[in-house]
């Protein structure tokens, strides 16, 4: 019969085997999260993920499938997801080991993802099929799809988890999709090529960025209907090349900040006001673009100069900027 530990140990040793017990505890649990303090870009032409300190110190490089581009961690932070458009697939990375672990097949050239609140599900806008699809987590199946306008992008899932907004580039709408029924419940006008999504004011706002149309519009959550159009102006630029596409909000919800494209500039917004406090020159083709979680830093993935920008958002200037492979697309950033 085995001995239980409890009593295999002396009296007096027990203490010590506790705790002993309960660091190795706690240094498996520590193995099992991310790396504090990591910054994680996804490059396209590269088919890896680059890693880097919060500094912008190059840490190392993960190889993941063909043309990563959008990327979300899980709750807990111990896995990556990312999304591959060339071999269709959703890349999940085990980031305490830092490789990715398996791969789930999605449709035809994925753009954007979401996930359900509890994880489960990854909702997924698939381009050329024109429809934003469910997929199993854990079994890797389709569970269902939705069909969309043309060039379908953004996802945003509601907290609730009921419903989400999709973007459709070519309709120049954003639907609402119940995700219990599995259908469109509204088709909502907003700017010229709308891409990406954001939630403001505690949720009660949402932020729809229009490449083509050098604005974000900004709808209630409530009613969807329109609250605000927030245009941008970059001196010496012409309206055509002011192209935003990424959004970052602030954690304290005073602002959002949005990657002007080929503007080569961020603008920081107010949201109570709606009105830019102020635009940075970063990298060309500022796209995607994240906070850290501390507020002070905002890391930009330059698309065409191939470089990430970090950006003091205290003194609104760029602090420098890091080469990322070809093609970034996506920042992520770990406390």
């Amino acid at each position: 019969m085995t001995t239980p530990w409890s009593m295999a140990w002396p009296t007096g040793l027990r203490p010590l085997a506790a705790a002993a017990l309960a660091l190795g505890l706690a240094a498996t649990a520590a193995a099992q999260s991310a790396p504090a303090n990591r910054v994680y870009v996804s490059s396209e032409k590269d088919h890896k993920v680059h890693v880097f300190d919060g500094k912008g110190e190059r840490v190392g490089s993960i190889d993941v499938c063909q043309r990563p581009r959008h990327m979300m961690f899980n709750a807990s932070r111990s896995q990556l997801y990312v999304c591959c458009g060339d071999s269709n697939q959703l890349g999940i990375v085990d980031l305490a080991q830092g490789r990715m672990t398996r791969t789930v097949a999605l449709g035809d050239s994925p753009e954007i993802f979401d996930l359900s609140p509890d994880g489960k599900t990854a909702y997924v806008s698939i381009e050329d099929e024109n429809v934003m699809a469910a997929y199993d987590l854990d079994k890797g199946g389709k569970l269902f799809e939705v069909k969309t306008g043309g060039e379908p992008e953004g996802i945003l899932v509601m907290p609730d988890g009921k419903t989400a907004y999709v973007t459709s580039e070519v309709a120049n709408v954003v639907h609402l999709i119940d995700l219990q029924s599995r259908k469109v419940l509204k088709n909502i006008k907003v700017g010229n090529r709308p891409r990406r999504f954001a939630l403001a004011a505690d949720g009660k706002e949402l932020w729809v960025s229009n490449e083509l149309g050098a604005s974000v519009t900004v709808l209630a959550t409530t009613d969807q209907k329109t609250l605000a159009t927030v245009e941008f102006k970059v001196p010496g630029m012409r309206a055509s090349d002011i192209t935003p596409v990424g959004l970052a909000p602030s954690a304290d919800g005073k602002t959002v900040w949005v990657g002007l494209g080929r503007a080569n500039h961020v603008a920081e917004v107010d949201v109570a006001t709606r009105q830019v406090r102020r635009q940075v020159l970063v990298g060309k083709r500022a796209w995607g673009l994240t906070l850290h979680p501390d507020g002070k830093t905002l890391y930009v993935a330059n698309g065409l100069s191939d470089d990430m920008s970090l950006v003091d958002t205290q003194a609104g200037k760029a602090l420098r900027s890091v080469p990322v492979g070809r093609v970034p697309h996506t920042v992520l950033v770990t406390p």
